[in-house]
């Protein structure tokens, strides 16, 4: 596929029909703007894979036929805490610009570090608070502000009207809403749901790196999601058929009378208590895949965190939490590969 730049008109993308590629400031800056619509744009550090593409074509739709839809490909070196790994992060421009062109990019902005930082790294930047502090902040430091500096960078080039991010890397994206609120930037946030492989395995740029024994062992992290969820709804819906019986002591003779005799002592019980005290629950189903995949896995599993959180700061959820969304999180480290996953969870109603 050529790579050759134009900067001329570009007008929405043709499916397949290969995307401008801009390297430098004063390209992306003579790329005619849409008249009378939107331009959407998709942050990325390469390496492409389906779940940029669904970002993409989300974008694609949102800025609709007369929008504009700018992809960025760029390995911001601020969010590296080691050289080893941004060094091994994987570079695969041509094959990105094909994954962008079929997924509707009329551009792709691919500059090089000294084009985004002149004169090296810079001296001001942004920092992400506490919130940055937390769980993956924790365990990469600095990693956040880094991140928030070069996105702060891209959405002043690329002036977009709207800018999408995964949903998997939700800290992330909260970061990113925080920071356009609090510091009055002039576009719309939107997240896009994780995209998974068949077996469950949330897709990023790092799975490559997996030989087949440890992607095995790395699917411990989706059933670990995966069963919280499951105990989630199940200790709901309990609660919700305990409801509809008669109150008091004669709830588990009413289920039994239903034809719910095993269920029935776990009616009762969940129907004494809270009526959503499930985070526990939650937690606890979770880390006893974690466990059971630790132990007995033919490879290691280095879990970093497994989090209950608000997702408005990432702040644990308390044990009585009744009501409300939180993200379950979970990071660990498989052979080199550290890998991170997570799911929204809503206490309070049924799923």
């Amino acid at each position: 596929m050529t790579t050759t730049s134009r900067t001329g008109d570009v007008g929405p993308a043709a499916p397949g029909r290969a995307p401008a590629l801009l390297r430098t400031a004063a390209e992306l800056d003579a790329l005619p703007r849409p008249t009378g619509a939107e331009r959407a744009v998709v942050m990325t550090m390469g390496a492409l894979h389906e779940g940029h593409a669904a970002l993409i074509r989300a974008a694609r739709t949102a800025a609709g036929r007369d929008g504009q839809v700018v992809a960025t490909v760029f390995v911001n070196p601020l969010q590296f805490g080691e050289a080893a790994d941004l060094d091994r992060y994987p570079r695969t421009l041509d094959a990105d610009l094909e994954i962008a062109a079929a997924a509707g990019a009329d551009a792709v902005f691919a500059p090089g570090v000294d084009e985004v930082y002149p004169g090296g790294e810079p001296q001001v930047r942004i920092t992400a608070g506490p919130m940055g502090e937390r769980l993956e902040g924790a365990a990469r430091p600095g990693h956040f502000d880094g991140m928030l500096t070069v996105v702060a960078k891209l959405l002043h080039l690329t002036r977009p009207d709207e800018a999408f991010y995964g949903q998997k890397d939700a800290q992330q994206l909260a970061l990113i809403r925080r920071m356009v609120r609090d510091l009055n930037f002039g576009v719309r946030i939107t997240g896009v749901p994780t995209v998974r492989d068949p077996d469950g395995l949330a897709l990023s740029s790092r799975n490559r790196f997996l030989s087949t024994e440890e992607r095995h062992t790395a699917l411990a992290l989706p059933r670990a999601l995966f069963a919280a969820r499951d105990r989630l709804a199940a200790q709901q819906a309990l609660h919700e058929r305990a409801k509809a019986t008669a109150p008091g002591s004669d709830r588990a003779a009413g289920l039994n009378r239903m034809g719910e005799a095993r269920a029935a002592a776990d009616a009762q019980a969940v129907a004494l208590a809270r009526p959503n005290g499930a985070p526990a629950a939650v937690r606890a189903a979770a880390q006893a895949v974690l466990d059971e995949a630790a132990a007995r896995g033919r490879l290691p599993l280095a879990v970093d965190y497994l989090a209950l959180v608000d997702p408005a700061d990432f702040t644990e959820i308390p044990d009585d939490r009744e009501s409300g969304e939180a993200i379950l999180a979970v990071a660990a480290r498989v052979g080199d590969t550290r890998l991170i996953d997570n799911i929204t969870l809503t206490f309070g109603a049924l799923t």
